[in-house]
């Protein structure tokens, strides 16, 4: 058994104005399930499939208190598109961030709502990844995590050290999720968490049990009474499995 690591969620105060932006940065369409919920995924997409991980905007009443360490990282094809790129972003509302990231040849961005994104240099490792080249969770220990995540969703660990872990859909598709080692609690904001959803067939509580075998821990972020279960990974980064319709 195993997840599907489908989609970033941003808890936002105006989902359909986030939702734009994010839209517009990515190059891909909008659509709404419902009232306080805007969807972005590409253009002629059959939601899920691993060659895009995609962005789910809600409205949530108060701020929260809980400090998500996920972020995006987005990718450019040259020098030019970078600086066009960060460049469009900020005539779009997005504005420079400094989170201590001195001297460093990526743009780091928050978005009309604060949230920090970073606009990549060109590599070659991201070119065929689509506008996400990875999602991003700033962890204690890289190691640990990327066992954690590769059982969870059945991703393929690319690269891992005692400061970074890659990994990868099994297909070889869609963006890469990146474990990187940070020193300490974070000192900017985020509100943005994974969310995994199981396949055809498969039981949302049997997999919220596995994912207990393997360390995750029940989570509550006020969520009340939802469909969605809330889980903390073993470093006790909140994510939703969310229930088959």
């Amino acid at each position: 058994m195993a997840l599907r690591l489908v989609q970033v969620n941003f808890k936002a105060r105006d989902d359909a104005a986030l939702g734009r932006f994010w839209a517009a940065a990515l190059g891909w369409g909008v659509a709404s399930e419902g009232p306080g919920v805007t969807n972005i995924e590409p253009v002629g997409f059959q939601w899920p499939d691993p060659t895009a991980v995609c962005v789910d905007v809600v409205t949530v009443p108060v701020p929260e208190t809980v400090n998500y360490r996920v972020h995006l990282d987005l990718a450019t094809t040259s020098a030019a598109h970078q600086a066009e790129l960060a460049a469009r972003l900020q005539e779009l509302g997005a504005t420079p961030a400094d989170v201590g990231q001195g001297d460093v040849p990526w743009t780091v961005l928050a978005d009309p709502e604060g949230n920090v994104f970073c606009v990549l240099e060109p590599r070659e490792i991201y070119r065929d990844t689509g506008p996400i080249a990875a999602v991003v969770l700033d962890c204690a220990d890289p190691r640990a995590l990327a066992r954690f995540w590769g059982a969870a969703v059945g991703w393929t660990v690319h690269e891992v050290t005692d400061g970074h872990a890659r990994l990868r859909a099994a297909e070889g598709v869609g963006p890469y999720l990146e474990l990187l080692r940070a020193p300490g609690p974070r000192t900017w904001k985020g509100r943005v968490h994974l969310d995994v959803l199981p396949y055809p067939g498969d039981d949302q509580a049997a997999e919220v049990a596995r994912l207990e075998t393997l360390g995750a821990t029940p989570a509550d972020v006020g969520q009340g009474d939802v469909r969605w279960k809330v889980l903390a990974d073993p470093e006790g980064n909140e994510f939703c499995v969310l229930a088959l319709s």
